[in-house]
């Protein structure tokens, strides 16, 4: 049986890199994407150039992939953003920049995949969302907005291309042990601010909840299992049992218990 290849982007580094380097050792062909390759010359899977934002750069990635390799089995849309802040205190510009990251980026990505995979009459793409977009969190609105989006695109999209034999489904991670606290996008504390003091505990707990993440290799291990799954989920959650647990409670609980319940874990 054929080596699978499988492209993913943001592997440079946190759960990318994980998923990448697991896969690689199980004997896959993986690709993984970065902005800047050139700065991991000892990256374990080989890194192609590539910025979500950026249309050109994506269909060079995967048309230098089908050059090589005249397939693609697998797409792990990882790469993304987070972003944090009171909604009425974030920049616009950095609402559709994370917009643009995290939603509009992974599409353009299926879209240049999928006349390939409808070609093979095979494929699977995997979106790596979040266990906050199936909720909206307190300071994190956006990014749970944006992931939000993704989980219901995967849902519809899924049901477009199972006639031309692609799988589509996603997995969400609650928190892991990866550097995205540090690469987020954090709108300031400002000083006297009506949010300053609930944003600045807010902001405090989800770095730490970060800090004491679970390890990445469970994705790892997650999306493995997926890709050796005939008939995959339309949703698959990876994380700590309590994270996973909170959206059953969304589903049964009533909006303003729930509410309340999100609102006294930030201590707002």
């Amino acid at each position: 049986m054929p080596q699978k290849i499988v492209f993913i982007t943001g592997a440079s580094s946190g759960i990318g890199k994980a998923i990448g380097e697991y896969l690689h050792d199980k004997n896959y062909v993986v690709y993984g994407t970065s902005r800047n390759p050139e700065k991991y010359p000892n990256s374990k899977i080989k890194l192609l150039a590539l910025d979500v934002t950026d249309v050109a750069s994506i269909q060079n990635a995967i048309e230098q992939v089908l050059l090589q390799e005249n397939r693609i089995d697998v797409l792990i849309n990882n790469a993304g953003a987070g972003i944090t802040g009171a909604l009425e205190e974030i920049p616009t510009t950095e609402i559709k920049r994370n917009f643009e990251t995290n939603f509009f980026g992974p599409i353009e990505v299926m879209k240049a995949v999928l006349p390939q995979m409808r070609k093979q009459k095979s494929g699977l793409i995997i979106n790596i969302t979040s266990i906050a977009g199936y909720m909206g969190l307190p300071y994190r609105s956006v990014y749970s907005a944006s992931k939000g989006a993704l989980e219901l695109i995967t849902e519809a999209l899924r049901m477009e291309v199972k006639q031309f034999g692609i799988e589509v489904t996603n997995v969400a991670p609650g928190d892991f042990a990866t550097n995205i606290a540090r690469g987020r996008y954090h709108a300031p504390l400002i000083q006297g601010s009506d949010y300053e003091a609930s944003y600045g505990k807010t902001l405090d707990l989800m770095n730490t909840h970060v800090d004491s993440g679970s390890n990445p290799i469970e994705m790892a291990e997650a999306v493995y299992k997926i890709i050796n799954t005939p008939k995959p989920k339309i949703h698959y959650k990876v994380g700590a049992f309590l994270q996973k647990f909170s959206i059953v409670l969304k589903r049964v609980l009533p909006d303003k218990v729930y509410e309340k319940m999100l609102m006294n874990h930030y201590k707002l």
